[in-house]
């Protein structure tokens, strides 16, 4: 019960850092910490394939994905005022926290893939689920599938556009 109540705990204060940051890009890093802490409270349900996707996609692409359109919109950053030759973990505030939370997300991943390592089995779920889910996705749900693929990139393309500077002649 103690590792619940540490994970909603990081999973709220996260949440309310994403809304309360200024810099586009720490806001990003905080959702990022979000989503991790939800991938917790997800293998503490027993579900460590919703966790391990969560991590790989929410937390992997889906905010590669925001990052990236933060950074063409030229979003505002900060000068630092660091030594490129320093080791990250020695670099003051963000860095530090970036690389602690990296390191937090990838133990936390190990964690969830090793809870049926040694049985083949999670929880009351078997291995092969993991391939009925794949062949519910590309069959019945395919149309949803292509939607949401679709919606990214127009996502992405809108991002462009709004980025996009004008020629000054």
């Amino acid at each position: 019960m103690t590792l619940f109540y540490i994970f909603a705990a990081v999973s709220i204060l996260a949440s309310l850092a994403v809304v309360a940051q200024r810099n586009p890009v720490y806001s990003v890093m905080s959702l990022v910490a979000s989503f991790g802490a939800l991938s917790g409270l997800y293998v503490l349900l027993e579900a460590p394939f919703v966790a391990a996707i969560q991590i790989i996609v929410y937390a992997g692409a889906i905010m590669v994905l925001f990052l990236f359109v933060v950074m063409l919109l030229n979003a505002p950053h900060e000068d630092t005022d660091y030594d490129e030759r320093v080791h990250p973990l020695l670099r003051p505030g963000p860095m530090r926290l970036g690389a602690g939370l990296a390191l937090g997300l990838a133990a936390e991943l190990g964690w969830a893939l090793s809870r049926g390592a040694d049985t083949g089995a999670f929880g009351d779920a078997k291995v092969d689920s993991v391939a009925a889910i794949g062949r519910s996705l590309f069959t019945d749900y395919a149309f949803p599938f292509e939607v949401t693929s679709i919606l990214i990139l127009v996502a992405m393309v809108g991002a462009v556009v709004l980025a996009r500077r004008e020629d000054p002649r």
